[in-house]
């Protein structure tokens, strides 16, 4: 095994974004591909480590980008300030994350029948919101993710599997919308599970997380028990 990874770089509405693929060279036929959609500080080295543990796993991995080349956030001012603007415009976040995972697709090592998508934090959201379009993808996985519906895709089925990963004491996602959340996929037909880990915060699976105040802070055993299940789900819908 041998994991090699290169830099892809796409277009949408006249802005260039960046993507990080990884997959294993030992393969000898196209792979299912799995993208990663970032927290809303970017795409930075977890979720590019997150596609190269992928790729180990026997995937493609696809850290996408969400903001624009080379665009971070330091900060909650400046990432609120990134993701604002997508969460007003959820049309335009659906685009931007669907317009990704058919760049995924569209790689000579992934097999373009066999997609999913797992996020973090603002990731989460996005993917959600992509299965809330009824894209043709056969998963999506939210870690720590916001559960915010989306107006403009009320009424639309959503055909990939759902799994949610959740800290019961994120404040950021109180109980009340997780109960809202299981209504909504509910009613849109979806396939859905949401495992919420006890004693457990924000961004649970960031070892750089340590802000119990701001309700952020790393959890080993909610990271593993999330990880082990997020493997369950991919060995399930990518067969």
């Amino acid at each position: 095994m041998s994991i090699q990874t290169r830099v892809i770089e796409y277009s949408h509405a006249g802005v260039t974004y960046e993507g990080f693929l990884a997959w294993d060279d030992a393969a000898t036929q196209p792979l299912p591909g799995v993208a990663v959609a970032h927290t809303w500080a970017g795409r930075s080295e977890f979720e590019q480590g997150k596609a190269v543990a992928l790729a180990e796993a026997g995937y493609v991995g696809f850290a996408l980008d969400m903001f624009g080349r080379g665009v971070r956030g330091e900060g909650a001012e400046q990432c609120q300030a990134l993701i604002t603007p997508l969460l007003a415009d959820r049309a335009l976040l659906q685009a931007l994350v669907g317009k990704a995972v058919a760049v995924m697709g569209e790689q000579a090592e992934v097999d373009a029948t066999r997609l999913a998508a797992i996020g973090y934090c603002f990731g989460g959201l996005t993917v959600l919101d992509l299965a809330r379009t009824g894209a043709d993808v056969r998963g999506v996985a939210s870690f720590h993710g916001l559960f915010n519906a989306a107006e403009n895709t009320v009424g639309t089925a959503i055909r990939a599997k759902v799994l949610c990963l959740h800290g019961y004491d994120d404040p950021m996602v109180p109980p009340n919308a997780v109960v809202a959340l299981a209504a909504e996929l509910s009613a849109a037909g979806a396939d859905w599970q949401i495992h919420a880990y006890g004693n457990t915060l924000h961004a649970f699976t960031n070892p750089a997380a340590n802000d119990p105040a701001f309700g952020a802070a790393y959890n080993v055993d909610a990271d593993r028990r999330s990880a082990q299940a997020l493997h369950d789900f991919l060995r399930e819908v990518l067969a």
